[in-house]
């Protein structure tokens, strides 16, 4: 069985992944998972923190993470072709995904928008921190992209850039 092939999405809060993880899913022609941490979150499955100080749940943050990033490569290897939506938000998580990831197929977009944009929509969707985007900016200091992309332009557009690129990458023809 072959590895599947990894498409992530890079990029800070509010600046358009999950609206571009969904319509991308839509647009190619072969099935796509849809996986993000957030998923995971709001299923409830972090540790809930107590109210009385835990041993070692003040690490539960840095687990959750390496746990994700690991996740990503077992449905992978499974066969399982996954677009993955997350926020590389430290440098060394960078540097983890790319040694977890060496020998599979990944494609990395990075996933832009103007800063005034993102607070726009940190503020009309309400269920954001406001200032979460700005302090997310780190994450392009940490990774290299195939394809950058500023979600302002048409999505339809976006998706095109995106799978075309994809497609057009060394490993797609190997």
């Amino acid at each position: 069985m072959r590895n599947g092939r990894i498409i992530l999405l890079n990029g800070t809060s509010s600046a358009g992944k999950s609206t571009l993880a969904k319509a991308l899913r839509e647009a190619l022609t072969e099935p796509f998972c849809y996986y993000a941490s957030d998923q995971l979150a709001d299923g409830g499955f972090r540790a809930i923190k107590q109210k009385t100080p835990h041993a070692g749940l003040s690490n539960e943050r840095a687990r959750f993470f390496d746990g994700f990033h690991r996740s990503i490569v077992s449905f992978a290897e499974a066969g399982n072709d996954i677009i993955v939506e997350h926020i590389v938000e430290e440098a060394g998580w960078a540097r983890q995904l790319r040694a977890l990831f060496a020998h599979l197929d990944t494609f990395w977009v990075g996933v832009h928008a103007p800063l005034a944009e993102m607070e726009r929509r940190e503020r009309e969707r309400g269920d954001r921190t406001i200032g979460e985007a700005r302090y997310h900016l780190k994450t392009h200091d940490y990774c290299r992209y195939d394809i950058e992309v500023d979600t302002t332009e048409p999505l339809h557009s976006l998706v095109s850039s995106i799978i075309e690129t994809w497609r057009a990458r060394p490993s797609a023809t190997s």
